[in-house]
């Protein structure tokens, strides 16, 4: 078998879906598959597009409620239970804080400005009946930034499965979902990046199955007066997150990896304790370097 690697650009990210298969054009086709799930699923929930669910649902806030498939409920559903599980922190109508962090002009917002978007996040405010959701105050949002791409890892590796894959993994920007081992039964080695030093590996972890998701303060950040605020922004506060440079997740599936990687991030001081309940296996490094693990679930 040969080992092929599909590179494409999606999400606002380099992906790449890698199969071993013994057959050029099949595996091609196959690849091909898991490309179009993942950009159905881009069309379909971007909130950069007018026509996505997501911002039907955005523009009609204050107004009526859009009736969703059976798809989409199941997110909300998914939404739902993060948001239970973080304590209100894993929040998907946080994403309008984007409004007053502006990252890309390094622009530090005015409290009152935070304060204001604070008062228009929520999810507990959400109404939900059947298979209809209304957001009741105007200019809320809903956004599946929070886990989106892991999703679509997950859906674009069950096509793969379909398709009778089973050596391989999809990497949608590091969050990754393993099919199986490389043809010789060895591990695909994964590599977590040193949050400070981008050409450095601090970690590698060998994956025979499932997923490995990874959440930082060092992609998406801006530095101001030699503090760095990170887009990991807490939906309590409006204010951005400190106590972490990374935390990684491995998990059966990539949704579970990265809701987890998030969580821990809003959890801050209390992020240990949250990782350790989940049984699975993490690796987090704190704002001093050091490195803190739990190395079998």
């Amino acid at each position: 078998m040969q080992i092929y690697r599909i590179p494409f650009k999606a999400m606002a990210s380099t992906c790449e879906v890698v199969i071993a298969d013994d057959d050029e054009q099949a595996m091609f086709a196959k690849a091909q598959e898991a490309i179009a799930e993942v950009r159905r699923i881009e069309v379909k929930y971007s909130r950069y597009r007018p026509d996505s669910i997501v911002s039907r649902i955005n523009a009609q806030a204050g107004g009526d409620a859009i009736a969703c498939d059976e798809e989409t409920v199941a997110l909300f559903d998914y939404a739902q239970a993060l948001y239970q599980a973080s304590d209100g922190l894993f929040d998907i109508t946080a994403g309008i804080l984007r409004q007053a962090w502006d990252f890309k002009n390094q622009r530090l917002p005015a409290e009152d400005e935070v304060q204001a978007l604070c008062q228009r996040i929520g999810w507990h405010k959400v109404e939900r009946a059947d298979n209809k959701l209304r957001l009741p105050l105007a200019g809320m949002e809903i956004d599946f930034g929070g886990f989106g791409k892991e999703y679509a890892a997950d859906r674009a590796a069950s096509v793969l499965q379909v398709a009778g894959v089973t050596h391989g993994y999809v990497n949608l920007g590091g969050d990754i979902r393993v099919l199986g081992p490389k043809p010789d039964g060895q591990a695909w080695i994964m590599g977590i990046q040193d949050p400070r030093q981008p050409d450095k590996i601090i970690a590698s972890i060998p994956l025979t199955t499932g997923a490995l998701a990874t959440s930082g303060d060092y992609e998406k950040y801006m530095e101001v007066a030699g503090q760095r605020y990170c887009h990991i922004l807490n939906p309590q506060t409006g204010m951005p997150v400190r106590q972490w440079r990374s935390i990684s997740v491995l998990a059966p599936v990539a949704a579970l990896a990265g809701s987890c990687t998030t969580i821990g991030m809003l959890k801050e001081a209390n992020a240990l304790a949250y990782l350790q309940q989940t049984g699975l296996r993490f690796l987090a490094i704190d704002q001093q370097g050091r490195v803190h693990t739990q190395a079998t679930a």
